[in-house]
């Protein structure tokens, strides 16, 4: 039986004819790429909403750490540690550090020089 109109169409005389299984295969082929589709789509959406959380997660670290960074270089500073403390008691020298060279007499061994010997 041959459709030749649109109204056997509407009233899916297709599907139930004589030659309707090739009809019913192509549509359940077209279901399940139809939904394979949807599900690659939805897949693909959570990874990209997924990379700009990361991405947006890195930029807050980052920014994090140049601030935390900057911080710890203002803490190490020379007038920053003299002010923090001046604040208990305790002030910086007047007096440049000495050096102190200690000579060991090549006659005299020390006792752990004779140990290790």
């Amino acid at each position: 039986m041959k459709i030749t109109s649109p109204k056997d169409i509407i009233k899916a005389k297709i599907l139930v004819n004589e030659g309707s299984a090739k009809t019913w295969a192509f549509i359940i082929y077209v279901i399940v790429l139809s939904l394979l589709l949807i599900g690659n789509t939805q897949s693909y959406e959570s990874k990209v909403f997924k990379i700009a959380k990361l991405t947006h997660d890195v930029k807050m670290l980052r920014a994090e750490f140049v601030d935390t960074r900057s911080e710890l270089m203002e803490l190490k500073m020379e007038s920053t540690i003299t002010k923090n403390l001046e604040e208990d008691g305790i002030f910086p020298s007047e007096t440049p550090p000495m050096k102190i060279k200690v000579s060991i007499e090549k006659g005299k061994e020390s006792f752990w020089s004779k140990l290790w010997q």
